[in-house]
Parts: C-alpha cells; structure tokens; sequence
C-alpha cells in the first residue's frame, strides 16, 4: 500500500504536549514512523516549530526521515491570496491560508491539523476547494488527527 502524503501543521506537533490532543497526535506520528504517512511540512512550519519548546522541536526533527519540506513558491503564494481575497480567512490568519495553499499546491493526499476555527471547519473547506477548483488545483481534504490515526477493532 503507497504510504499517504500529509501535510501537518504545528498544531499537531505541539499537540503531542496538550491535554486531549495528546493521544491522537502521538499516535499519528507513531503511524508515521511505523511507515503509514510521509509527513509534508512547508518551510514556515519548520520556522514555527523551531520557535516552540525543546519537546516540540524534538517530535520534527526525530522524525526527518519521513519529513518532506515544501518551499514558499509565486504559485503558493498566489493561492494563499486567492483564499484571503474570496475572504475565507482575514489578513491577520495568513499563515493558515498559506498551509492550505502548501498542501493544494503540493499535492498532499491530506492535511491535518487541530486549528478548527481556520482549518479543520467544515465551511471554510468547502471554501478552500472552490477556490482550488476555480484555480485549477485538485480539492484536499482536511481532518485532525484523531479522524486519520488507525484504532483497533472492536469488531
């Protein structure tokens, strides 16, 4: 089975460290490491990371080798200012347009991360993907990581 690209934010990093995010996001990097995901970062993701705490930094970074880094392109760019002119998210979420634009542009099988009120929200992905659409770009599809981790069947 082709392993996933997916496309994760900081929030899912730091996630690892936060009450009730904890259990997913660990285990969708142990899903990662165990050969499930290839994760795909963008070049502010790594800035970001890199300004967080010493255990966030470490959940990256011990994970390079299943780690591609997207940079910042005209083409991304021009899509990120697609999404904040069709006024999906304002000027002050910048960055949340440019990691959707990373992921459309990029190609990735999925996106995920735990920003609900940018990102994981149901009619601001609608949004993304007519604009993807209109733009020319596949749609992608969003989740947090507890609707992508694998869990045991109770079945």
């Amino acid at each position: 089975m082709r392993k996933l690209r997916v496309f994760v934010d900081t929030s899912v990093f730091g996630g690892c460290f936060d009450e009730g995010f904890d259990k997913a996001s660990c285990q969708f990097f142990d899903e990662v490491r165990a050969g499930r995901f290839n994760v795909v970062v963008s070049e502010r993701i790594v800035m970001e990371v890199s300004r967080a705490r010493e255990e966030v930094k470490r959940v990256l970074f011990d994970l390079e080798d299943h780690v591609e880094s997207v940079g910042l392109t005209d083409e991304i760019t021009v899509l990120r200012d697609s999404y904040l002119e069709a006024g999906i998210l304002g000027k002050s979420s910048l960055n949340d347009a440019e990691h959707i634009a990373v992921a459309s542009v990029a190609e990735v099988d999925l996106l995920v991360s735990w920003n609900f009120k940018h990102i994981v929200h149901f009619d601001k992905i609608k949004a993304y993907n007519a604009i993807n659409v209109l733009k020319g770009y596949g749609q992608i599809d969003i989740r947090s990581p507890q609707e992508v981790v694998g869990y045991e069947k109770d079945i």
